[in-house]
């Protein structure tokens, strides 16, 4: 039978890594994430990534599979928004000073 706490731990762990997919979402639709901090996202990875190694260290299942699945959610966001920072500074780029009519 499994315990009340672990549970807990994985309803918890659930519905805090699912608070990131709304923005996955609204990033990926708009091709663009203008308004998201790199640094808070670097900065909660990080601090993922030690509750990952506590998990580890404690034998907590739920702690190590949600912010693991945290961390990914989280450095996909990071990603994505490198990467249209990078397209949108190109594409923007590529008009200046090309208008010959």
């Amino acid at each position: 039978m499994i315990e009340i706490s672990t549970v807990i731990g994985l309803i918890a762990g659930a519905l805090t890594t699912i608070s990131f997919v709304p923005q996955l979402i609204k990033i990926i639709m708009k091709k663009k994430a203008d308004e998201i901090s790199t640094a808070m996202y670097s900065v909660i990875s990080v601090g993922m990534i030690l509750w990952v190694t506590y998990g580890v260290v404690i034998s907590s299942i739920p702690v190590i599979l949600a912010n693991t699945i945290s961390v990914i959610l989280c450095i996909t966001i990071i990603a994505f928004k490198t990467y249209y920072e990078s397209v949108n500074r190109k594409s923007s780029k590529g008009w200046v000073g090309n208008d010959r009519s």
